[in-house]
């Protein structure tokens, strides 16, 4: 998820960065139903192609503009698909840690530390590192430190948010951070964009809304049918009391 997170703001600019990652939900959709057995309503699903008309729509400008990486739309398509992986598998690996946050949190650093050396050992960046010139820096390790502690605090609220709420919670709370950070980037970069380019924009976040509106209500009817069946079951329950008490 960091490598073609990364590698997709490589080649893309920021303020494509949220069209290009804009099928995290449609893969959520097909992660939680591969893995959690969760099935998503028709209305939910006609979101999600909304969005993926949204992000080639997206495509097709952006190539108009003439800024279009191709690898930059690649790197983002399988960094849309580890970001929903990685929800998927908080969610299911918290009652494996007793649901601490902070064990979570350790074992994910873990991995990475173990699982970042042999990418770096195709990528020929070990044989690097000895010639590398920030190495005794002691400025680039005071911008590492607090990137890094950032980075830290935002994968235990990921978890967090991913431990209260729900995988979708966590995926649309990030669309709604990329619009705001796209429109930041437009205005930082002094960007002049065509209309069509910002109606793209606004389909894959009219289609997001309007998924995790849909979401809700079927969270909600749920919700509340386990609520009436406990109820009507507690009742039973009750009567069936009620029935072997003695008449006096």
């Amino acid at each position: 998820m960091i490598t073609t997170n990364n590698l997709c703001l490589k080649y893309i600019g920021i303020s494509f960065y949220y069209v290009g990652r804009s099928l995290t939900t449609v893969f959520n959709v097909i992660c939680c139903y591969i893995i959690l057995g969760q099935k998503t309503s028709k209305p939910a699903l006609m979101c999600c192609l909304l969005i993926i008309f949204g992000f080639l729509f997206g495509v097709d400008q952006e190539d108009a503009s003439g800024s279009l990486s191709m690898k930059g739309v690649l790197y983002g398509i399988l960094a849309s698909m580890f970001v929903a992986l990685s929800a998927t598998y908080i969610k299911l690996t918290l009652k494996l840690v007793d649901n601490s946050i902070l064990w979570l949190t350790y074992f994910k650093n873990l991995n990475a530390l173990v699982l970042f050396l042999p990418i770096m050992l195709i990528n020929g960046e070990l044989v690097k590192l000895p010639d590398f010139e920030y190495i005794t820096s002691v400025y680039f390790w005071s911008i590492m430190s607090i990137a890094g502690f950032f980075g830290c605090i935002m994968s235990q609220v990921t978890a967090w948010q991913v431990q209260v709420t729900s995988p979708l919670t966590h995926i649309i709370s990030g669309t709604g951070k990329n619009a705001v950070q796209t429109i930041i980037a437009v205005i930082i970069w002094n960007e002049e964009k065509p209309v069509l380019w910002w109606v793209c924009n606004g389909i894959v976040l009219l289609g997001m809304t309007a998924y995790a509106f849909f979401q809700q209500q079927q969270m909600k009817s749920e919700y509340e049918n386990k609520t009436n069946y406990k109820h009507i079951q507690n009742e039973s329950e009750i009567n069936h009391s009620n029935k072997r008490l003695p008449n006096f």
